[in-house]
């Protein structure tokens, strides 16, 4: 027996449970230090115990197996910051009246909100006290001063704020999001109150950056619109933070947002031509060993230039595993080249796991080897040109089996015209990217002419307009889909049987189907009868009161937003999407509701409440009444005061102090979020 004939997909499923595990039940460093260090000695043991004995031995691989989850759990607590006594966590008082003087490198620039430059950085001192860690960093916006950059030192005095959780249900989670990526807290500060420090350390965050502010600077003394220039950017540096929101909702409408996101479609396209021009070193004595190396190092280049973002790092290192194996010419299997790939990325940052780029990646790629040389047997081309645009679009179509289920749980939408999009973009997008290298270069050197940076220009801006002309088609865009993370798996299984009844056709695969599609159904009839039934709700959103009545699945809302505020928020069509809602109504604010059994009394600028024949359970203040708290809680006794976003903050402050003082619970949306009533 082979004792190490363990299946490299095996071995990274184990480590991904591993991770899940770590991730959600979080265990000390040293616990999983000693229980991993414990089992790969056992696993050694093992190993040259049964090196010899032919028997089948499955308790061998199961040690094997549960060692690999064990190091999945010990990376985990190991990527852990909070782990370590050095964090500057520990060494803070959160939100607390007392600043501290702290010292932080600039790590990464972030897209900009309408009020602050935002960045990550590095904490690298806090009080006089070396310490490390990340968080994000709010500067506010000065038209005069330049945004920072990369690798700059800065000192400040002032507080650690905590991240703000969603307020609203089914809202996008950020500060979940941010955990994730090890950043805990976030900064708020004027760009007046920054004292920069001289610093000679640069980092490869800080070179890559330099490089990349030199190409964009030799861009822009070039006539590329807005639009264009942020397009280049994303497209061959890797940076969206100048696409424009009506961009990029334009190309993810048009099911082409892969375009704007370095990922394995760029890298791949990008090995081809580098492996074209290197193809006379083969010529040379051990050519192909320096091939080899020059393309690994121009690859890596590439995604520190692009920012080592999850999609380009995954698709460099693929790319890197399957370049090898061609120059020494083994024969390699693509899910074993994908699980490589998965495995050694995972084991440098176990948080990839939870991208969402990352996931998407690696299930396209998996659903095109799977399903593309299936379809595309369906019909044999008789000519290139249909055999290549039959490709393109089995190709598209494969990939969509493997990022519907997902796409729909992440953004709860599906473009219907995906397939034309990319057929007609993909052809041509390696003559864009070799187009835009030799752009770039010549820009870089000052000799690029004026006819080929109109020329490029022209060529972006005609994609762009293409893919709006797609968008626009919104009858073909399928928006606002409910779907939860057991359809989602569901969905994963379903897709996975109907493979294997196609490929292997046995019976076996369609007794899965049926079971899935009955587990399926009990789970959606358990949904349907423990989901919440009725429900009031007070949002918060600033400046303005919503108000929300389910009734199974039909919602009534009664709001004050305009037009404009109302076209552009998703606060209703995210509750919509997540509480699978089938229609809504729409309806003015009145002064009085009856919720069940109780009743709500909403009192607003005017401060009018006297004179009431009855006494509401529950106050709703709203736009900054002028009133007198104390008689109004001694004068109608509520249950419960409500106060939304519409509210100045120093008001709800006085009357939280007063609820406080009378001991009547107070609900402030800015606090503690939507207020939520079940009956």
């Amino acid at each position: 027996m082979r004792l190490l004939n363990f299946s490299i997909i095996k071995l990274t499923l184990c480590l991904v449970v591993g991770i899940l595990i770590g991730f959600w039940f979080p265990l000390s460093l040293n616990i999983t230090l000693y229980s991993s260090g414990c089992l790969f000695m056992l696993f050694g043991l093992s190993f040259f115990i049964l090196k010899t004995k032919n028997n089948n031995t499955h308790w061998f691989g199961a040690i094997g197996f549960l060692t690999m989850i064990s190091l999945g759990i010990f990376n985990t607590s190991l990527h852990n910051d909070l782990q370590f006594s050095n964090h500057f966590t520990n060494t803070i008082t959160v939100n607390d009246s007392i600043n501290n003087t702290i010292v932080f490198r600039i790590r990464e620039v972030l897209k900009p909100s309408a009020s602050h430059d935002k960045y990550v950085i590095d904490v690298l001192g806090v009080d006089a006290k070396q310490v490390f860690g990340k968080s994000l960093l709010n500067v506010g916006k000065d038209s005069i001063k330049q945004p920072l950059k990369v690798d700059n030192v800065f000192v400040a005095r002032t507080q650690f704020n905590e991240l703000y959780s969603p307020l609203n249900p089914n809202q996008f989670d950020y500060k979940n999001y941010l955990k994730k990526q090890n950043i805990y807290y976030q900064l708020y500060i004027n760009d007046s109150e920054l004292l920069e420090v001289s610093n000679n350390k640069h980092t490869i965050f800080g070179y890559a950056a330099k490089l990349r502010e030199h190409i964009q600077s030799k861009l822009k003394d070039h006539s590329f619109s807005h639009d264009e220039y942020a397009i280049i950017n994303a497209l061959l540096l890797g940076q969206r933070q100048d696409v424009s929101k009506e961009v990029y909702e334009s190309y993810s409408q048009a099911g082409a947002i892969h375009i704007l996101a370095v990922s394995g479609l760029h890298v791949g396209i990008v090995l081809l031509l580098l492996n074209h021009l290197l193809k006379p070193l083969e010529f040379l004595k051990r050519g192909k060993h320096l091939k080899i190396s020059i393309l690994v190092v121009l690859l890596w280049c590439f995604a520190i230039v692009a920012g080592l973002s999850a999609s380009v790092t995954r698709a460099v290192t693929m790319f890197t595993i399957i370049a090898i194996a061609m120059h020494y010419k083994r024969p390699t299997n693509i899910y074993n080249t994908l699980a490589i790939s998965v495995f050694v990325l995972l084991l440098f940052k176990p948080s990839f796991l939870f991208d969402v780029g990352f996931q998407m990646s690696y299930l396209a790629v998996l659903a095109i080897v799977m399903f593309q040389p299936l379809l595309f047997k369906l019909y044999q081309p008789k000519y290139k040109i249909d055999d290549f645009l039959w490709n393109i679009f089995t190709v598209t179509l494969a990939a969509q089996f493997g990022v519907i289920p997902i796409s729909l749980y992440y953004f709860h939408q599906f473009p219907g015209l995906f397939f034309i999009s990319n057929l007609a973009i993909i052809p041509f997008l390696g003559i864009i990217l070799g187009f835009g290298i030799v752009i770039i270069v010549m820009a870089s050197f000052n000799i690029l002419p004026k006819f080929m940076a109109d020329s490029y220009g022209y060529i972006i801006t005609s994609m762009n307009n293409f893919v709006q002309w797609v968008s626009h088609q919104e009858a073909f865009l399928f928006q606002n889909i409910s779907f939860n993370i057991i359809q989602v798996i569901l969905s994963y299984v379903l897709i996975g049987t109907i493979f294997t009844i196609v490929v292997r056709k046995s019976y076996k695969g369609i007794h899965l189907m049926l079971i899935a599609i009955i587990v399926g159904q009990l789970c959606f009839i358990y949904g349907s009868r423990t989901n919440v039934k009725r429900e009031f709700l007070v949002f918060h959103k600033s400046r303005y009161t919503i108000l929300g009545f389910r009734n199974i699945d039909n919602f009534k809302v009664h709001h004050n937003l305009n037009d404009s505020v109302f076209n552009a928020d998703k606060i209703i069509s995210n509750y919509n999407v997540g509480a699978h809602i089938k229609t809504v109504n729409f309806d003015t604010l009145q002064n009085v509701y009856q919720i069940d059994n109780k009743l709500l009394l909403v009192i607003d600028s005017l401060g009018v409440y006297k004179s009431l024949s009855f006494k509401p359970q529950f106050v709703l203040l709203r736009n900054s009444p002028k009133l007198n708290l104390n008689r109004l809680i001694d004068s109608l006794q509520p249950e419960l005061i409500i106060s939304d976003g519409s509210n100045y903050k120093s008001y709800q402050n006085r009357w939280q102090e007063t609820c406080k003082a009378k001991k009547i619970p107070f609900h402030k949306t800015s606090e503690k979020g939507a207020f939520v009533y079940n009956y």
